[in-house]
């Protein structure tokens, strides 16, 4: 068997030119345009690369964006200080803090400070609190969302299935899984000291390897057949890999390519979070 692609970079595609009409057709009603606005502390050519390409995956779609740059030495109060202007800022639809900021930065204090209607990447408490309890209007974090769309529309069916989750990040294991289970999925969330983890992940019809360990998950851990979804970027001799092991692609009936896979749909629903922020701010 050679597992099929979840084609990350193909369904990405699907979202942005959706993102495009709806930004397109709001405009010539007279509506207003999504603004992003992306917050970037210190110079790490990584993270100025990434902010760089989300401002031009906005700019392709029709929303507009603007760029504040901080030096690596700015204090948490100092960061505070643009997210309240930000916040008050009429024109702005969305508020991202590129991470990761500087140790000095206390993240969870900026975070908490976002208006959560501007939090493009649901973040907030607020909206964390409200995708947990499976309420309407919570912002779906990117990388989780565009997991389970990237799952959806490639017709995997999650209704029903043994999904495995491996990692526990608030960023992407646990937010992960509570969309997998909002969808009736049977979700077990498993990480790096979960006992007998093959045990666990042989039984996956979905399996998420999200624990940023290099080769965590090998051939004879994965069930025939399975969806299997790659998230974690790991980097070994200058190059980057998954949490997957050699042989996976033998085994599993479908799976994400690492890079190409995720990260596409982690964008596209950045995106589509901040047109959403738009409607919901202005209608």
């Amino acid at each position: 068997m050679t597992a099929r692609v979840l084609d990350g970079r193909a369904v990405a595609k699907e979202v942005f030119d959706q993102v495009a009409k709806a930004v397109s057709d709001r405009v010539s009603r007279g509506g207003s345009r999504p603004r992003l606005a992306t917050v970037l502390v210190g110079d790490d050519p990584a993270s100025a690369a990434y902010v760089a390409l989300k401002q031009r995956n906005a700019g392709n779609v029709g929303i507009e964006s603007e760029d504040h740059r901080l030096p690596s030495t700015t204090t948490t109060e100092e960061l505070l200080a643009l997210v309240e202007r930000l916040n008050r800022d009429e024109l702005v639809s969305a508020i991202l803090i590129q991470q990761p900021a500087p140790k000095q930065i206390d993240m969870h204090r900026v975070v908490f400070a976002i208006d959560p209607v501007k939090d493009v990447d649901g973040f907030h408490p607020i909206n964390a609190g409200l995708v947990a309890l499976g309420l309407p209007g919570g912002v779906e974090p990117c990388t989780p969302a565009g997991i389970v769309l990237l799952l959806e529309r490639s017709g995997i069916r999650i209704e029903g299935a043994n999904a495995v989750v491996v990692g526990r990040s608030n960023l992407v294991g646990k937010p992960t899984a509570l969309l997998l289970l909002k969808r009736n999925a049977t979700v077990t969330l498993c990480h790096t000291r979960t006992q007998d983890l093959g045990g666990h992940t042989r039984g996956a019809d979905i399996l998420v390897a999200a624990a940023g360990h290099a080769g965590l998950i090998g051939q004879q851990m994965v069930k025939p057949g399975s969806a299997v979804v790659d998230v974690s970027t790991n980097w070994v001799g200058g190059r980057q890999i998954g949490d997957l092991g050699p042989g996976v692609d033998a085994v599993a009936g479908w799976l994400t390519p690492n890079p190409g896979g995720v990260g596409p749909m982690t964008r596209a629903m950045l995106i589509k979070n901040t047109y959403e922020a738009e409607v919901r701010r202005r209608g």
